[in-house]
């Protein structure tokens, strides 16, 4: 079970720093993917907070992962999980599809949140 928390763990915070790159180097299409496409002008610098926000979050995992551990990690998860489930909001509040809001960000969620299970177990 260690080898598996520790992977899921690593995977999910490369994922996060990987979207945050996106954000920052790709910003329209990214936003697209999101769930809520961005206008061709003013938005720029939202993105960029995302993708900051985003590449941060993903060091930040990797970081406590490597020296601090399972149970700091299993931590952050269980709060990193506020991240995606506010995401599933912001898609379907300002009129994304249920589908992206559900299948990718609540999904997501509950991944992070297993892994956090996983962690803690360890």
């Amino acid at each position: 079970m260690t080898v598996t928390a520790y992977t899921l763990a690593a995977v999910l915070d490369l994922f996060v720093l990987f979207i945050g790159a996106r954000f920052l180097l790709q910003p329209r299409a990214a936003a697209a993917g999101y769930g809520v496409p961005a206008a061709q002008s003013g938005d720029g610098a939202y993105l960029t907070v995302k993708g900051l926000r985003d590449g941060t979050l993903g060091i930040m995992g990797l970081a406590l992962l490597i020296f601090a551990g399972a149970r700091a990690e299993a931590w952050f998860m269980l709060i990193v999980a506020l991240a995606p489930l506010g995401d599933a909001l912001i898609v379907l509040r300002h009129g994304g599809t249920k589908a992206v809001a559900f299948g990718i960000h609540f999904a997501t969620a509950v991944i992070v949140l297993i892994s956090a299970g996983l962690l803690f177990a360890v």
